[in-house]
């Protein structure tokens, strides 16, 4: 939790931040949504949600989305686009396994790629990195990435 701004307009140490708040919002809405579906298309309508969202995307953060989503599904065609907390995410049997996150929408420095617990990228040594700081996607940082998601769904 970090400092926010309540409804009277004073900051307080308590709470979440607005951001924070409305990522949660959006996370509500994403599962009321989610339940609404029926069984038939939901594959399809949760990847036009991405896809949308993605489109609504500043032009930096679009360009990276878009390479990150086109890599993901070339390259872990069993997992499923779909929203998580109002962002790109791409799940198996429900689970997320990796995600994007904008660094425009967060008002970061930069967008970030990561991993959950649902990745497999457990590493012997018993220290391994679960997000990336992403501003660009060099052909090395694809092919990185690529990796990555192999190893993730592996």
């Amino acid at each position: 939790m970090s400092e926010s701004t309540s409804t009277d307009g004073k900051k307080s140490t308590n709470g979440f931040s607005e951001q924070e708040r409305a990522a949660m919002k959006e996370r509500a809405a994403e599962l009321k949504k989610e339940a609404s579906r029926g069984r038939g298309n939901k594959a399809a309508a949760e990847e036009l949600d991405v896809l949308a969202k993605i489109a609504e995307m500043e032009a930096s953060d679009r360009a990276v989305a878009e390479r990150i989503h086109a890599i993901v599904t070339a390259n872990a065609p069993d997992l499923s686009p779909k929203l998580w907390y109002g962002q790109p995410a791409y799940a198996r049997k429900g689970k997320v396994v990796c995600f994007f996150r904008s660094g425009q929408v967060d008002k970061e420095r930069y967008s970030t790629f990561g991993f959950t617990t649902a990745g497999n990228l457990d590493d012997e040594s018993g220290l391994w990195p679960t997000s990336y700081a992403v501003t660009e996607l060099s052909d090395k940082a694809e092919k990185a990435l690529a990796a990555l998601v192999k190893k993730a769904v592996g």
